[in-house]
């Protein structure tokens, strides 16, 4: 009989799966919760549940979580693995570009991510490891701020419980570095959606629009431009907001590009290119404006879940075909540049 395999890890790697393909929330978060429920208990313990019949009475995990730890420990692959793997188990590439690939490979970490301390499915930790194991040097966690009630967002008070547990979690995670962020909302007359001081203690801020946008042009300029030239605001996140799959299709929001992009030049802000499948934001038009305007430009995933984070090459894609060049790219530099640029900045 074959050595055991780790059902923990297979369990994990099919939410992983699952999540790059964008699947339905709810498949994911049933092999998240059972790889969660078994992690804690000894491998004997799980082998006696297995041997009894019983693995259905640990919370979490229900009959096809339970097949597949059954065929993981029997050193089997899962079924349900090897059909993932045979369909979306190779990385994902960006058009077949050589361009794009070697694009990809210059990047060192993500600049905007998610956990579940705001709309984010899984621990920071597990985010963390993730992107270590797509070969990140680096992970910017960036979780939502508290006027976006419905990704949940970090009070100030709860930001800073955050910021003990991202320091803790270095300590275990080093070399490998997480460092501390914000999508901060823009709100309606420009200012941030979180305490100026608190801002000034991060290593890096993305600004973004999520309310009103379908303010007039005018007014929605004016609203960018003065959240750029805040110093704290480091990248600007999804700036026309516009979804373009799913069933919340959303179009771009109405704002003068040119004055936009020059403040972002002018004040050293990136513009992000946003890798959601979703999202691709900005589009290509827009982001020969960004390159035309001298902009520096950050290739993030937007990740809300592990197995996000291997979108990345989709958004190197479309910097490529729109003259995007490794030196523009903030996320290209090494943790220690990228946190000289942001301290400069600030």
């Amino acid at each position: 009989m074959p050595p055991a395999r780790d059902p923990v890890a297979d369990l994990r790697r099919i939410a992983f799966l699952l999540e790059r393909s964008h699947e339905a929330t709810y498949r994911v978060r049933a092999f998240r919760r059972a790889a969660a429920a078994l992690a804690v208990l000894p491998a004997s313990a799980i082998a006696r549940k297995a041997g009894a019949g019983t693995l259905r009475d640990i919370p979490g995990v229900g009959e096809k979580t339970a097949q597949v730890v059954l065929q993981s420990l029997a050193g089997a692959e899962p079924d349900y693995l090897r059909r993932l793997e045979t369909g979306a188990g190779a990385p994902v590439v960006a058009e077949g570009s050589a361009a794009a690939v070697a694009l990809r490979h210059e990047l060192r970490g993500d600049c905007h991510t998610h956990s579940d301390w705001s709309d984010g499915g899984s621990p920071i930790r597990e985010m963390a490891e993730a992107a270590r194991d797509l070969g990140h040097e680096y992970l910017v966690l960036t979780d939502h701020s508290p006027r976006l009630t419905v990704a949940n967002g970090l009070s100030a008070e709860r930001l800073r419980a955050q910021l003990v547990e991202v320091a803790l979690l270095n300590e275990v995670l080093a070399p490998f570095q997480i460092l501390t962020g914000i999508e901060v909302d823009i709100l309606e007359d420009g200012s941030l959606d979180q305490e100026p001081e608190l801002l000034a203690q991060l290593d890096l801020v993305v600004a973004s629009v999520h309310s009103v946008l379908r303010m007039p042009r005018r007014e929605m300029t004016a609203r960018m431009v003065t959240a750029i030239r805040n110093p704290q605001v480091d990248v600007l996140g999804h700036c026309t907001g516009r979804m373009v799959t799913g069933t919340r299709k959303r179009p771009e929001s109405e704002f003068d590009p040119d004055a936009v992009f020059a403040a972002c030049a002018e004040s050293g802000v990136a513009v992000e290119v946003n890798s959601r499948p979703e999202r691709l934001d900005p589009p290509k038009r827009l982001l020969r404006m960004v390159v035309e305007a001298g902009c520096l430009v950050s290739i993030d995933s937007d990740a809300h879940a592990p197995g996000q984070l291997d979108w990345l090459p989709y958004g190197c894609e479309r910097a490529v075909a729109c003259g995007v060049r490794a030196e523009q790219v903030v996320n290209s530099r090494t943790a220690d540049d990228l946190l000289a640029w942001t301290s400069g900045r600030g």
